[in-house]
């Protein structure tokens, strides 16, 4: 009895593993697709338009006010706007500085919050599991073009501010004493503002909340602590906007409670590297 040929069985596809179809994402690739993603929307254009002509028109409106009047100023006062350096405290204000710090957190809140709000998330997220890649992708793409931004506004506002001033021969250069760390210390105050809203924006997922959580955080709160006790002080001096008081201030620093150029640059940093850290840290445990 003949046995009949058996024919060969046919094998199983084989079935290439996920990771080799889908090779995991580099993070410039991250970066790339999150500095595509924000340079898309309009909004992000107009709203740093805005924010910087707002913030260089409080500074070229309070120089023009001194050019204006400037005549009516008597001999001693011109002397003393001269000697005390007042061209450089024209080149970026307080009201300038709170302005910035406010138009930052909000814009740093919404860069997070805008893809929970239409649940853009979701889908963000099943793409690129690797959550803390991509939010640390999104962190670095909003403080460089915060730094640009902040870069804009200052060097813009101290450029005009002393084109003004210097036509009552007030004006000051560049290479006068302080007014580099006046215009670096304005330039980052929009990057640390921006991430401190990122972290809020983290941690609340709502527009609203966040937004007014980071006015409440940047603006309300320092407003509310002084310098004339030593509690207050020091909680004050733990504020990004207080830094960039004592990082602008113009001759001797006799408050109650003086603290250090070097202290107020800490405070810049410490605020940058935490608030990056939660933004970060924020999406590990969340559902979306």
């Amino acid at each position: 009895m003949t046995s009949l040929p058996l024919s060969p069985v046919p094998s199983a596809p084989s079935v290439a593993p996920a990771s080799a179809a889908e090779p995991r994402a580099r993070f410039r690739d991250l970066v790339a697709s999150e500095w595509l993603r924000l340079r898309s929307l309009r909004s992000t254009g107009w709203a740093l338009l805005l924010s910087a002509l707002v913030v260089v028109a409080f500074n070229v409106g309070t120089a023009w006010d001194h050019s204006r009047y400037w005549h009516q100023y008597d001999a001693e006062a011109r002397a003393g706007f001269l000697r005390s350096g007042m061209a450089l405290s024209d080149a970026f204000t307080a009201n300038a500085s709170m302005v910035l710090a406010v138009c930052a957190g909000a814009m740093g809140a919404m860069a997070v919050v805008g893809d929970h709000a239409g649940g853009l998330a979701r889908t963000v997220f099943a793409a690129v599991p690797a959550r803390s890649s991509l939010m640390a992708a999104k962190v670095l793409v909003v403080a460089a073009v915060q730094t640009v931004f902040g870069a804009v506004a200052a060097g813009t506002s101290f450029w005009l501010t002393q084109a003004v001033l210097s036509g009552r021969g007030a004006g000051l250069p560049l290479s006068h004493p302080g007014a580099l760390r006046i215009v670096v210390a304005s330039a980052l105050l929009a990057p640390v503002c921006a991430l401190s809203g990122m972290a809020l924006g983290a941690l609340l997922r709502r527009a609203a909340a966040s937004v007014l959580a980071s006015v409440a955080v940047l603006l309300i709160l320092p407003m509310m602590l002084g310098e004339r006790r030593y509690v207050t002080a020091v909680l004050a001096h733990g504020t990004p906007v207080h830094a960039w008081r004592r990082l602008a201030w113009q001759g001797p620093f006799e408050p109650p409670f003086p603290w250090t150029q070097g202290g107020a640059w800490t405070v810049y940093a410490l605020w940058a590297v935490g608030a990056a850290a939660v933004t970060v840290a924020a999406v590990r445990r969340r559902d979306q």
